[in-house]
């Protein structure tokens, strides 16, 4: 429980327990007036002799009703200031959730923007690479030692690109001729990836300034991990205007820097109990998380209606909250529609 919970809490356990001891104190005037008024009733029985008794009891009466009045003050000064006190508490609590709610805008903010400068990158290293000699010659000559040469120039392009699984050069019929990491994945030259869209939406590529982005998936052929895969058409020359000769596919290992990116997030301790960062794809299917759970199975629906913010929050009856971004772009990456998603349930109780 935060402190601004408690002082609410504690507010109104001071109005609780100011309201019951106002009515004990009432209700104990009341039987003192009773009494007063009995002493009285008897005192002038007495005649002469209950005089003096009289006298007291009047007394007793009086102060009965300067305790009532006191009583009634009091309970009209308290009800003010505990009111002005649950105000306070509401405006600061109020003032919290916004806080809340700026600092999980801007941690999802911030998780989408690093994944869409790191996803730019793979949109220029595929421009790249589709135009080095030895990935032109590979499919230009048809010649077997230039296809070896270039899987040598994929393996060398792996070591510097650690974040790549593997680099696919394919011919116009969809047929592998070299990948640059043949040991680690020896089924992949002489495979067919004719029918795959990465392939597919290469060729269709207007120039050498163009390239294709999938959705992610799994990779059989890549050991069952998975992959975002961005391509392009290798052109004769390497000439961004030139004939079209094949395609290079580029396999960005998605599924170990994503759950960097999410596993990154700047949250404290207590924070990190309660909270679960995502990055979902434009049909709300879960492509990263930080508690593993649902990645390429699930999806989140965030609350967004038609026209509302790119950046937002909300919160859930159950006392949840919801921080959501969506992809800025880059430079000259669009990006993919997707977003990153701060979930963080409600601070527990102490």
């Amino acid at each position: 429980m935060s402190e601004h919970e408690k002082l609410m809490e504690l507010s109104q356990n001071v109005g609780a327990i100011t309201s019951r001891k106002l009515i004990s104190i009432n209700s104990i005037t009341h039987e003192i007036r009773i009494l007063a008024l009995n002493a009285l009733i008897e005192a002038s029985r007495a005649g002469s002799a209950g005089v003096g008794f009289a006298v007291v009891a009047k007394e007793v009466k009086s102060v009965s009703h300067r305790i009532s009045d006191i009583s009634h003050e009091m309970s009209k000064d308290l009800a003010t200031s505990i009111a002005d006190l649950n105000k306070v508490g509401e405006i600061m609590m109020t003032q919290l959730d916004e806080a809340r709610g700026q600092r999980l805008k801007d941690l999802a903010l911030n998780m989408i923007d690093i994944i869409d400068r790191n996803l730019y990158e793979r949109s220029c290293d595929v421009r790249w690479w589709a135009t080095d000699q030895a990935v032109v010659e590979a499919l230009a000559l048809a010649d077997e030692s230039k296809r070896q040469f270039a899987s040598e120039r994929l393996a060398v392009i792996l070591n510097s690109y650690t974040v790549y699984l593997d680099l696919w050069i394919a011919d116009l019929a969809g047929n592998v001729v070299a990948n640059g990491r043949p040991g680690l994945y020896p089924g992949v030259i002489g495979s067919s990836v004719s029918e795959e869209a990465w392939f597919r939406d290469a060729l269709a590529t207007g120039s050498g300034d163009d390239y294709s982005a999938q959705n992610i998936e799994v990779a059989s052929r890549l050991g069952g991990q998975q992959v975002a895969t961005y391509s392009t058409a290798v052109r004769e020359g390497g000439r961004a205007n030139g004939k079209v000769i094949g395609a290079l596919g580029i396999f960005f290992d998605w599924g170990t820097q994503a759950a960097a990116v999410v596993n990154a997030v700047r949250l404290t301790d207590e924070e990190k109990k309660l909270t679960r960062c995502m990055l979902v794809d434009r049909e709300g299917r879960i492509i990263a998380s930080s508690d593993g759970k649902g990645i390429l199975r699930d999806k989140f629906r965030i609350r967004k209606g038609p026209g509302a913010p790119k950046t937002d929050f909300y919160a859930n009856l159950d006392g949840s909250a919801v921080g959501f971004a969506e992809t800025p772009g880059y430079e000259t990456y669009p990006g993919l529609g997707w977003h990153g998603v701060i979930e963080q349930k409600a601070r527990r109780e102490d």
